[in-house]
């Protein structure tokens, strides 16, 4: 963590100096704002969250609850999600106290008796070691609390404004051309509506979006034909496995998914009740919490369930609908305007909760918008760049949706209907990074560049996420994973992987630096006066030599920019090879040198060769055209 570069720090070191907006923050909801975001679910918080590292952009987030979310209805966290969080400042903390999945046991009906069922399989949770960190459990009221202190913490010193309920939207002219209508949801002026003009808007607010209504986005797909009981519930019970994940198939018909909870009691069954009639009208949302035990106790004989505290319980029908589009502008009107409205979330894709995708995918989608309208308002890039949200999450949400197609029709099955004895587990081990959250890839836009030159990087695919490798600090001499030093502020990050040359002697690297400091073609010469060198981008070099045979005072100035108001040198971002843990070889990297060009949003931009310094001012002179008459 960094930090006393502006003086002396006794307190907290995660609140960050107020700033811009942040220095004066009203209270109350103002009529003019940059960003609404309609909505606190985990689209809207990440997205209000990485907005607020802008400290010159105001954004407000709206939510008709009176107050936090008590009880979420989504628990799954990914490993991809952890990785963000991490990025976000919080990751240690959530998982302390989060429920850890490690195997995945599979139950089946026994061969010799199958009214009982028994341990068929257990396989586990991450077998080929697709993250270093874990898959977690915990409930999403949790995860947004933590968004909702980072961004407390932040310089905009950013909150929730609760008890506000959309009533509706028209987009116009001007400087603020969105006028939204809220409506307040609670207390003296319940019902009394306003009117807040915006320049951009994000509809966080869930399946039933009535921004998504606004715009004119339309859900198609699938109608629900499977009905799941879901329960979050305190239990005695003889089932030996009752503290680790579980798919559970029961010989007379009927299908459980355990997933245990954090806290060491609480646990959650997803319980098949079976095929929903074309005439039942909704009939099966009835079913009683009684009713969904006593299927629970038919499916798990021999063993029983003694519930003795239900915390949350509901009845949903599986269906898998998407938008035909993530933003306002309808194709007739593609290339004359960009975007003014985004939906995020469940706004835009609605699936089972059975393949722990829903939290998940909805705040990369609020992490992917959050950053391109923090660059655009802040006079970073061209408003084009907001095109590229649509385009590059609605593939992703096509992807997860025929995902969780496949994976929901399987555990819903009959044990005779599958084609093979093991054909669930293997299904489980074989998609394993789907689910994970790393089988996302970005195709070629102007935020992607082509693989020309991919072999010189093999272990960062361009176009998917940044996989960190663990790395020393030369500085601290500490081991440190590289990946985790990026922190959400939305930076670009540029990492320099060295050529063999000792640090400071001629050679590509040396001359690399050199263009980064000096040419006006460097994407850091876009930099604005008065801002510290590294506040748009962060320069990162890793030599091939162990951390002792790095002299710091030779590696290159612009590795170690001047920061803060006493210009301090950050010596933070030098780093040597793991000799037990090499990054070059466990990432395939070119030992000739290479570069990465990383994302705000962690994804690999595009792979460079040290030399090709005219490729690299290229692939960013699109993005930071007419900068400084963009700023807000």
């Amino acid at each position: 963590m960094h930090f006393h570069h502006y003086g002396y720090v006794s307190g907290d070191p995660r609140v960050q100096p107020a700033a811009g907006v942040g220095l004066n923050r009203p209270e109350e909801l103002p009529d003019e704002v940059d960003v609404l975001i309609v909505g606190t679910g985990p689209a809207g918080m990440v997205a209000a969250a990485q907005l607020s590292q802008f400290p010159g952009i105001t954004t407000r987030i709206v939510e008709r609850r009176p107050g936090r979310l008590v009880i979420g209805q989504a628990d799954g966290i990914q490993a991809r999600s952890v990785e963000t969080f991490q990025a976000f400042g919080f990751a240690e903390r959530i998982i302390a106290e989060a429920y850890r999945i490690t195997e995945m046991a599979f139950w089946k009906p026994d061969p010799a008796d199958p009214s009982r069922i028994h341990r068929a399989a257990r396989t586990l949770d991450d077998p080929s070691g697709i993250s270093e960190f874990p898959h977690l459990i915990v409930n999403q009221a949790r995860v947004l609390d933590y968004f909702a202190e980072f961004m407390a913490n932040s310089p905009t010193r950013m909150k929730p404004d609760y008890g506000y309920e959309f009533h509706g939207l028209e987009v116009g002219e001007g400087e603020y051309p969105v006028s939204v209508t809220l409506a307040h949801s609670s207390g003296p002026d319940a019902g009394v509506e306003r009117v807040v003009r915006a320049k951009y808007v994000i509809g966080a607010d869930g399946a039933r979006s009535k921004v998504r209504d606004a715009i004119g986005c339309t859900m198609a797909g699938d109608k629900a034909n499977h009905a799941w009981g879901v329960m979050d519930v305190l239990a005695n019970t003889d089932f030996p496995d009752i503290r680790t994940k579980c798919a559970i198939t029961s010989g007379g018909g009927g299908s459980i998914l355990l997933i245990p909870r954090e806290g060491g009691h609480l646990f959650r069954m997803y319980v098949d009740l079976g095929v929903v009639p074309e005439n039942d009208a909704g009939a099966v949302r009835n079913t009683s919490i009684e009713q969904i035990i006593a299927k629970a106790n038919a499916i798990i004989h021999p063993y029983t369930l003694d519930v003795r505290n239900v915390a949350w319980h509901s009845v949903y029908e599986v269906g898998h609908r998407l938008t035909d589009r993530f933003d306002d502008v309808v194709p007739a009107e593609r290339g004359t305007r960009t975007p003014r409205v985004f939906i995020t979330g469940d706004a835009c894709h609605t699936h089972s909760a059975k393949a722990g995708q829903g939290m998940n995918v909805s705040m990369q989608d609020g992490f992917n918008i959050g950053w391109k309208l923090g660059h655009v308002l802040e006079g970073r890039s061209p408003e084009s760049l907001l095109t590229t949200y649509s385009e590059e999450r609605q593939v992703v949400a096509k992807n997860l949706i025929d995902f969780d197609k496949e994976w929901s029709t399987l555990m819903a099955k009959k044990p005779e209907e599958f084609d093979s004895p093991s054909q669930l587990e293997d299904f489980y081990v074989s998609t394993a990074e789907f689910p994970a959250g790393f089988m996302t890839q970005y195709a070629p836009s102007m935020l992607i560049g082509e693989a020309e030159h991919q072999e010189l990087a093999a272990g960062f695919p361009i176009g998917k996420r940044f996989k960190s490798a663990p790395v020393h600090r030369v500085c601290d001499t500490n081991p440190v994973h590289l990946g985790h030093q990026a922190k959400a502020d939305g930076r670009w990050r540029i990492y320099v992987f060295a050529d063999p040359a000792v640090a400071g002697e001629p050679s590509p690297t040396t001359d690399l630096a050199a263009w980064l400091a000096e040419a006006p073609e460097s994407p850091l010469a876009g930099t604005p006066e008065g801002l510290d060198r590294d506040a748009w981008f962060e320069l990162k070099v890793i030599y091939q030599q162990e951390h002792t045979g790095v002299d710091i005072t030779a590696v290159p100035a612009v590795f170690k920019p001047q920061v803060g108001p006493f210009q301090l040198n950050y010596l933070d971002n030098v780093y040597a090879a793991d000799p037990n843990a090499d990054i070059f070889e466990q990432r395939g990297l070119d030992r000739s040198g290479v570069v990465v060009v990383v994302r705000p949003d962690q994804y690999v931009a595009t792979v460079l060769p040290l030399t090709a310094t005219a490729e690299l001012g290229a692939f960013f002179a699109p993005l930071l055209p007419d900068r400084m008459a963009h700023r807000v």
